[in-house]
């Protein structure tokens, strides 16, 4: 075992791995989009666009200005894909076969179970529209009317029948999505958007699909611990032991590193042994501050929020109202290598206003002058992205905040 790190040197690999250690120091390109996909390895796709769609704030939050369409962009040229993991992601087109490889394994995820239930009930008629779009091309749900005996909800949301077929064959993989059209999913036969690709998927087909998804959610982490590391691309099973990582630290492919006030032990990917060597002489500097999606990697395993961040975060928007503690659709604020609060925002993007409802700090967090401008440089940045450049902050906890960041932000 390697020697021993801080928590917060911990933290810094995680944030330098996931590209959030420090601000962007280049434009943004359509290329370094493809790269931030490719380093965190998933996307997760989430439709709430209250601030803006999670996949585009995830990319907006190591990226800085950028322009959304490129990342419909890469979709449409098949540089990436779509698919069941952490939840509903994008994923480098690069990791298809891997992914593709896992499908036996992911058969207890939910989306696979009511694809195929919904096979097994409705076989007619997936076949059918199957047969359609293979002799008619590509399709969106919206291309076929609502039948009125559809009308009442019914299993995935309400759905109509073309739109839970549809759903159902993606999840089964006889269908991907070709590209999205206001975020609305096209969907074509899997051969057809591999096609596109500019990578051989056939090519990339690993031998033991469950050992790389383990490296790679460790490389994608930066450190992890063991119980960590199977929620990363939800790839079934059980959360993993120290014991079983033991084969990938004999082969010197995993380190495992000690963490001072942890109960177990982390471990990091040799890819990144030069960042550990860095945070074990305190050479890690986090100087980032922005806002997160709910559902970034970061923040999507409570558990793992709490341990690195001392931070529990719940994701409310499907709280109802009465029982939210702090809003619909809350950003927690990373700012350089701490998470010290969360932001309730809404961007009313006709009258070009970012709303600020409510802004909690953690307890115990110093509310000094850095941190102040920080925190204002992150929202109006984040406000200016989304075409809403007037900030108007309503409350905060501690009170004082509020009137402090209204200053820094006049």
């Amino acid at each position: 075992m390697d020697k021993p790190i801080s928590l917060q040197q911990a933290r810094n690999l995680h944030l330098a791995a996931q590209g959030l250690l420090v601000p962007p120091r280049a434009r943004a390109t359509r290329a370094r989009v493809l790269a931030t996909i490719e380093r965190m390895r998933l996307l997760q796709i989430d439709t709430i666009h209250v601030v803006a769609r999670s996949p585009y704030l995830v990319l907006f939050s190591r990226l800085g200005d950028y322009q959304r369409h490129w990342l419909d962009d890469l979709l449409a040229r098949a540089a990436i894909f779509e698919c069941w993991a952490h939840e509903a992601c994008f994923a480098p087109m690069r990791d298809y076969a891997l992914h593709r490889g896992q499908f036996a394994a992911r058969s207890g995820h939910w989306a696979h179970k009511k694809a195929a239930r919904m096979h097994r009930e409705h076989r007619a008629g997936m076949d059918k529209l199957l047969a359609y779009i293979t002799n008619n091309g590509a399709v969106k749900s919206s291309d076929f009317e609502r039948a009125e005996a559809n009308k009442v909800p019914a299993g995935w949301w309400g759905w109509k029948d073309e739109k839970r077929w549809l759903e159902a064959w993606f999840a089964l993989g006889e269908l991907m999505i070709a590209r999205r059209e206001n975020f609305q999913r096209v969907y074509d036969l899997t051969a057809r958007v591999l096609a596109k690709a500019r990578v051989d998927v056939a090519a990339l087909a690993p031998t033991d699909a469950t050992r790389e998804f383990v490296l790679a959610s460790v490389r994608a982490l930066g450190l992890a611990q063991a119980r960590w590391v199977a929620d990363y691309f939800r790839t079934g099973g059980k959360k993993h032991k120290d014991a079983d990582l033991q084969a990938f630290v004999d082969s010197g492919e995993l380190i495992r590193v000690a963490v001072r006030g942890w109960d177990a032990p982390g471990y990091a990917h040799r890819d990144h042994a030069k960042l550990l060597r860095r945070a074990q002489r305190s050479a890690l500097r986090a100087t980032h501050t922005t806002l997160l999606s709910p559902f970034d990697p970061v923040v999507w395993d409570r558990s793992r929020a709490s341990v690195l961040f001392d931070f529990d975060y719940t994701l409310e928007c499907y709280t109802p109202g009465h029982k939210r503690r702090y809003g619909y659709f809350v950003l927690p604020i990373l700012q350089r290598g701490r998470l010290i609060g969360r932001l309730d925002a809404k961007a009313h993007r006709a009258d070009g206003l970012f709303e600020v409802k409510a802004v909690y700090l953690q307890s115990g967090i110093d509310a000094d002058e850095v941190l102040v401008a920080d925190v204002a440089h992150a929202i109006q940045a984040s406000a200016d992205w989304n075409g809403t450049p007037k900030v108007i902050v309503r409350k905060s906890d501690p009170p004082n905040f509020a009137k402090a960041l209204r200053k820094a932000l006049g």
